[in-house]
C-alpha cells in the first residue's frame, strides 16, 4: 500500500508574497492574452492557460504531479456535469420552442409590450434574465436571455454581450442567495449583516447597468431616447433590493426585484413611451462584428394582430414552466428530496489534499454527482415537458439534443479545460497568493477587496466559488485594520466581505464559462475572443465603480449607507 503525501497549499513558495502573487498570474495573464489579443479558439487559449497553472502548481507551488493531474481532471468533469449539463440542457429548451414553431409566436407577444426593441433588452435580460439567476444561475441565465433578443431581432454578437452585462447586478443573490450566503458562512459572519452590505452596493449600481445596456443595444440615441425608462427600471430594482435584502428573505431578494421591477415597468409603459422605436429595431440587427456575424438580422412583420390569448399562452409555457418548477425545486422538502438523488464518491489522489487555510480537508477529496438537483435536470424536465405541450414527437425531441449536444463539443471541452484551470490554480495555493498579495494593500485595501471578488469570479466562474475562496481572507484583513478604523473591527468585517461578494458580480461577464455559454447560445461557437473584447469594457468601469464606493463606505463620506447593524 502507497501512502500518499499530505499536501497543504502554500500561498508563498518564493517567500516574497509580490513574487508568488506574480507567477501565479502567469495563467491568467495567458488566458486573457490568448482569448482577448491573439484571438485564439477559446479550447485552445483554455488548454495553454490550464498548462501554465498546471507547471506553476508543480513546480513554483510544489504541489504533487498525481494531484495537480487529479484535481484537474476533477474540475474537467466538474465542467461537464453539471456546468456543461446546464447549459445544454437550456439550449435544448430553446431548440424545442424553435422546432415547434412557436418561438415566433413569442417574438410577437414581446411586441404587444412594447415595440420598440431597447425597452424589451432591458426587460428581458436584466428583469427576466434577473429573476432566470435567482432561480437557477449557472449560466442559463445569459443562455436563455440572449436567445429571447435575438427572436425580438437583435443581431447575434449584440443579444449575447447585452446579456453579459445584465447579468452582473443579480449574481450575489443567485441561486436563491447562495453566493452570499457562503460568503457569511465561509467568513463566520452574520449573513444578516453581508447580505444588506452587498445588496446595497449592488444596488446603487442598477442606476448604471440599465444605462450601459443601452449604450451596447442603440449607442448614444439609446440613452437619449430610452434614459426615462432605464432611470426608472434601475431605480425600481436597486429599492427594491436594498429592501429585501436586510430582511429574512434576502434570499428571496432577486425574486421580489425581478417581478416588482416587471409590473411596475408595464404600468410606467401605459403613461410614457420611447421615441424612434421603429429605427432603433433596424439598428440592433446590425451586425456588431461583420467578421463573426453573416449579416443584419432580417426584420419581419410583426402581424401581433393574429396572435390569440391561447397562442401567446402556449408561447410564453416554457418560461412559465421554468419558473414555477425552479420555484417548486427551491422548497424545503422539495429540495430535499432531489439532494437524495445525489451521490457522493471519494475521489482519488486528493485523499490527503488540504484546504488553502491548512485546518481542514479540501472539498475536492471527493465528488458529489448531482442527479437531480443541478438546474440542468430541472431544465431538462422543462424542455421535455414543453415538446409534450407543444406536441413535438419524442424522436425529433431527442433528435434535437442529440444535434445540441455534438454541435456544443467544443464547448464544452472549453467549459471543462477553464473549471480544470480554476481547481488547479485554487488547490495548489495560486488563486488565494493573488488575494492575500492584494490583500496587503493597507489602509487603502477597501478600495480594493471588490478586485479579489473579481478576480475569484473571473478564474471560477462562480461568485459563490469565489466567496468560498476569498471572504475568510476578506474577514482577516478586516480583523487587523478595523481597530483603528472608523467602521471598527466588525463593521470591517462586514463590509470587506460584503464588498467581495459584490465584486464578483461584475467579474462574471467576463469568465471564460461565462463567454462560452454566450458564445453558445447565439449559435457562434468559437466566437469567445470577441465577445471578451466587447463586454471587458464595461467589466472594469463597473469594478471602478464598485471599488470606489467600498472604499468611501470605509469612511464618513459614504458610510451613512451601510445598514445599522454594520455601523
Amino acid at each position: 500500500m502507497v501512502l500518499l503525501q499530505v499536501f497543504t497549499p502554500n500561498t508563498n513558495p518564493l517567500g516574497h508574497q509580490w513574487a508568488s502573487a506574480l507567477v501565479a498570474l502567469i495563467p491568467i495573464a495567458c488566458m486573457l492574452v490568448t482569448l482577448g489579443a491573439l484571438r485564439w479558439k477559446a479550447y485552445w487559449a483554455g488548454l495553454a492557460s490550464w498548462f501554465l497553472a498546471l507547471v506553476v502548481a508543480i513546480a513554483a507551488f510544489k504541489m504533487p504531479i498525481g494531484m495537480a493531474f487529479s484535481t484537474s481532471v476533477q474540475g474537467f468533469l466538474y465542467g461537464l456535469f453539471p456546468i456543461g449539463w446546464i447549459l445544454l440542457a437550456a439550449i435544448w429548451m430553446y431548440q424545442v420552442t424553435v422546432i415547434s414553431g412557436r418561438f415566433d409566436d413569442l417574438r410577437r407577444t414581446f411586441f404587444m409590450i412594447s415595440d420598440d426593441p431597447r425597452v424589451l433588452g432591458i426587460l428581458i435580460a436584466f428583469c427576466f434574465g434577473g429573476l432566470l439567476e435567482a432561480l437557477a444561475g449557472f449560466g442559463a441565465p445569459v443562455a436563455i436571455a440572449a436567445a429571447m433578443l435575438i427572436a425580438v431581432g437583435f443581431g447575434k454578437l449584440r443579444a449575447a454581450v447585452t446579456a453579459l452585462v445584465a447579468n452582473t447586478v443579480p449574481v450575489a443573490f443567485g441561486a436563491v442567495g447562495l453566493p452570499v450566503l457562503m460568503a457569511a458562512k465561509t467568513a463566520n459572519l452574520d449573513v444578516m449583516h453581508i447580505a444588506p452590505v452587498t445588496a446595497r452596493i449592488c444596488a446603487i449600481l442598477c442606476l448604471v447597468v440599465p444605462f450601459l445596456m443601452l449604450q451596447i443595444m442603440d449607442g448614444k440615441k439609446g440613452i437619449k431616447e430610452c434614459w426615462p425608462f432605464g432611470l426608472f427600471v434601475g431605480i425600481v430594482f436597486g429599492v427594491v433590493k436594498w429592501i429585501v435584502a436586510g430582511t429574512a428573505l434576502y434570499n428571496l431578494t432577486e425574486i421580489f426585484a425581478a417581478v416588482i421591477t416587471v409590473a411596475l415597468a408595464m404600468v410606467f409603459l401605459k403613461v410614457w413611451s420611447p421615441k424612434g422605436g421603429a429605427a432603433a429595431a433596424e439598428r440592433i440587427g446590425i451586425p456588431m462584428d461583420t467578421t463573426l456575424e453573416a449579416g443584419a438580422i432580417e426584420k419581419t412583420e410583426d402581424a401581433s394582430a393574429d396572435l390569440t390569448g391561447g397562442r401567446i399562452m402556449m408561447a410564453l409555457v416554457p418560461y412559465v414552466l421554468v419558473i414555477a418548477i425552479f420555484a417548486f425545486a427551491a422548497l424545503g422538502p422539495i429540495k430535499s428530496f432531489l439532494l437524495k438523488g445525489d451521490v457522493k464518491m471519494a475521489w482519488p489522489g486528493l485523499s490527503q489534499m488540504m484546504a488553502a487555510n491548512g485546518s481542514s480537508p479540501s472539498a475536492h477529496q471527493s465528488y458529489t454527482w448531482q442527479w437531480m438537483s443541478t438546474p440542468g435536470f430541472l431544465l431538462a424536465i422543462v424542455a421535455i415537458l414543453v415538446g409534450i405541450i407543444y406536441r413535438v414527437k419524442f424522436s425529433d425531441l431527442f433528435k434535437e439534443l442529440w444535434v445540441n449536444l455534438k454541435k456544443m463539443k467544443f464547448s464544452l471541452t472549453t467549459i471543462g479545460l477553464v473549471v480544470a484551470l480554476a481547481y488547479v490554480m485554487g488547490d495548489s495555493g495560486q488563486t488565494l497568493a493573488l488575494g492575500l498579495w492584494i490583500a496587503g494593500a493597507g489602509a487603502v485595501y477597501p478600495f480594493l477587496a471588490p478586485i479579489l471578488g473579481w478576480i475569484g469570479t473571473y478564474v471560477t466562474g462562480s461568485d459563490t466559488s469565489a466567496n468560498i475562496l476569498f471572504s475568510g481572507l476578506q474577514s482577516g484583513v478586516g480583523d487587523q485594520m478595523g481597530a483603528g478604523s472608523h467602521l471598527g473591527v466588525n463593521g470591517m468585517k462586514d463590509l470587506l466581505v460584503g464588498a467581495g461578494a459584490a465584486g464578483g458580480v461584475v467579474g462574471k461577464m467576463i469568465s471564460p464559462q461565462s463567454l462560452t455559454v454566450a458564445a453558445t447560445a447565439i449559435g457562434l461557437v468559437g466566437g469567445e475572443s470577441t465577445i471578451l473584447r466587447k463586454v471587458f469594457k464595461y467589466s472594469i468601469i463597473l469594478l471602478i465603480l464598485m471599488c470606489i464606493l467600498a472604499g468611501l463606505m470605509s469612511t464618513p463620506i459614504l458610510s451613512w449607507i451601510l445598514p445599522a447593524s454594520v455601523k
